[in-house]
């Protein structure tokens, strides 16, 4: 049952993270393009017309492959987690419902509107459609993430002991949870962030590579994109702040695994920006700390102390029992893994800190109509998206690594949701052959790109205006479609 257990989380950890690498750029890309058509109408000016269609492209690859990879998610739950499927399958029924019903298929027809309307729809209703796509990606993110929230903090349920289930008495409450209320925005923030560091990316490599006829083109998206980048950057910084003062409210075990705070503080809780220790995380040889910095982020005070890992595993024993299933160091031991909950808080910080400084770096180096020269420049624009998109990925690693040896806080322990039927080998194969298959879908993916960047934007052609009224001498006209 072990290998079960611990290959089936390999599994959902490969398709979830796989996925989650679209699902900001897909967020943060259709505010973007949206914004960029609003510009050219504002402005008729060419340029921004040319980089609306280009990055409409980009933008159009990822969602198709985010859309793919992510109905794979749904077979997770019935094939590998069916027992947290039949626990959770009346919370979260509403949600997901409403989530696809609504949301999906809002995204799914603007989409298709802003692809075959350009020369169709009047061009304010043109560009409209792409601003629909994106309320449509934030309804959708806000109805997943609140699904997540509950399993960090759940509310607005009762416990049926004769069906073993949990069952929805609240929609509300689900729906605004405390979790969720940090989270949507500082998930969202971080999506912006991930959608601008593309475009920075793209951008500033044509600016450098791409035809001396183009650089006025590439200069201005890429200065727009790391404008983006900084003033989401701050609403990170900020709900991220806000998020971590929840979070120790709800789960103050996660904020002590953050930090690998194995002792509740006599007074101010120092945080270390780098550690030396133990392999298992228990013992620190050297640290890097700054003075009482980790009370201020749990509590909002310098002065507070902050509860301990082997505190809060005394009181989980003491609340939940010494639950055998709880497998994490010992049987009956609440505590996550430490190592990869204390780095994984590190390299989403600092590479999202990185991120933003490069996007800053950007806009003094092109400042006033300059053109960077130095041989550095590429790579500073490459790694921009890389340290963005990575800080994205292993920030969603730490939430979901953070709530073990739980899959619901409070109520599920992981080892309790596996399918019961599901053998070893069962797992290997699956999950080989998601692996393989998004390795395939990863070149496709990469290569598309690719082409289209390397191509470039296509020249300027003016597209028509058309009016939703039929013209005068059209009166007779014979009807294409009528009720």
């Amino acid at each position: 049952m072990d290998s079960v257990l611990d290959l089936a989380r390999w599994q959902f950890g490969i398709v979830t993270v796989y996925h989650f690498f679209f699902v900001p750029l897909t967020i943060g890309l259709s505010f973007i393009v949206a914004l960029m058509e609003t510009l050219w109408l504002r402005t008729k000016r060419e340029e921004w017309l040319r980089i609306t269609k280009f990055f409409g492209k980009l933008f159009l690859i990822n969602i198709a492959m985010g859309v793919v990879t992510g109905i794979v998610q749904e077979f997770q739950f019935g094939m590998n987690w069916s027992d947290y499927s039949r626990f959770v399958g009346d919370v979260f029924g509403a949600p997901l419902a409403i989530e696809a019903l609504l949301a999906f298929f809002l995204e799914s027809t603007f989409i298709g509107l802003w692809i075959f309307g350009w020369d169709k729809l009047p061009r304010g209703l043109h560009a409209g459609c792409m601003w629909i796509v994106h309320l449509g990606t934030l309804a959708s993110s806000w109805f997943i993430l609140a699904a997540n929230s509950w399993m960090q903090h759940p509310v607005g349920y009762r416990y049926n002991p004769t069906s073993g289930r949990a069952e929805l008495t609240d929609f509300w409450a689900v729906m605004f949870n405390k979790v969720q209320l940090g989270t949507f925005p500082h998930v969202i923030g971080a999506a912006y962030m991930t959608g601008a560091a593309f475009v920075i990316g793209v951008s500033a490599w044509l600016y450098v590579r791409g035809r001396r006829d183009d650089q006025s083109l590439h200069r201005r998206s890429t200065r727009l994109g790391a404008w983006v980048l900084l003033g989401s950057g701050l609403v990170v910084v900020f709900t991220g702040d806000v998020q971590g003062k929840i979070m120790t409210e709800v789960q103050p075990m996660k904020m002590a695994a953050a930090e690998a705070l194995w002792n509740t503080s006599d007074t101010c809780a120092p945080f270390s920006l780098f550690t030396i220790g133990t392999r298992d995380g228990k013992e620190k040889k050297w640290a890097l700390e700054v003075p009482c910095l980790l009370s201020f982020l749990a509590t909002g005070h310098f002065d507070e102390k902050v509860d301990g890992i082997n505190q809060l595993s005394q009181q989980y024993r003491e609340k939940y029992g010494s639950d055998p299933n709880a497998r994490t160091y010992s049987p009956g031991d609440y505590t996550p893994i430490i190592p990869v909950t204390y780095w994984s808080f590190r390299w989403m910080m600092g590479l999202g800190f990185a991120g933003a400084g490069g996007a800053a770096l950007i806009l003094w180096l092109t400042r006033k109509g300059r053109t960077p020269t130095s041989r550095w420049f590429p790579a500073l624009t490459i790694s921009v998206p890389l340290f963005v998109l990575l800080a994205n990925s292993v920030g969603w690693i730490f939430t979901e690594m953070g709530r073990q040896p739980w899959v619901v806080f409070g109520l599920m322990t992981t080892r309790n949701a596996v399918s019961p039927g599901v053998s070893a080998g069962e797992v290997w194969t699956s999950m080989l052959s998601f692996t393989l298959l998004y390795l395939v879908l990863a070149v496709i993916e990469v290569g598309l790109l690719i082409r289209v960047i390397r191509k470039g934007p296509e020249e300027f052609v003016e597209p028509p205006s058309p009016s939703l009224r039929p013209p005068e001498d059209d009166a007779d006209r014979p009807l294409t479609f009528a009720y």
